[in-house]
């Protein structure tokens, strides 16, 4: 079985302007996930969640996962996923690709000699890109979902 080449994987292009940045305000203090201290009543300054998730905006754009194969990274159904056009699809990153004409979202690796995308849910098996026409769409950076149970 052959290897495909990452420069065999075409990076999709797009044009797009960015939105107008929201400001939200950022607390000068620290939530502990574990043991509860005391909270600082002041603010640190404003927060564009825009500019803390996107670092290169002309190449990055949001996109919806459907579906529960990547939930073992904490992807799941209906997640807002920050996809970055200009980093480089290397093993072990998760990345937004079309095989044979349909996207998908999963980890690139390299397994016994063949490129393949994993699934991080154990009732996938990998798919191999060999033989199969594929172009990346980019690399996923951050995901955005909200807790269950929470209000929509």
């Amino acid at each position: 079985m052959s290897l495909v080449p990452l420069s065999a994987l075409r990076i999709v292009g797009r044009t797009a302007t960015s939105p107008t940045p929201q400001y939200l305000p950022l607390l000068g203090c620290r939530v502990r996930a574990g043991f509860p201290s005391p909270a600082d009543d002041h603010l640190d300054g404003d927060l564009n969640l825009h500019e803390y998730v996107v670092r290169r905006p002309a190449s990055t754009y949001f996109v919806r996962a459907e579906g529960d194969s990547m939930q073992g990274d904490g992807i799941h159904d209906r997640d807002l996923l920050v996809v970055d056009r200009s980093l480089e699809p290397l093993p072990g990153r998760v990345i937004v690709i079309a095989v044979d004409g349909e996207l998908t979202v999963k980890r690139l690796a390299h397994q016994r000699g063949r490129t393949v995308l994993l699934a991080s849910n154990p009732r996938f098996a990998p798919i191999p890109l060999e033989g199969r026409e594929c172009h990346v769409w980019g690399v996923v950076t951050h995901v955005i979902h909200a807790l269950p149970g929470a209000p929509a």
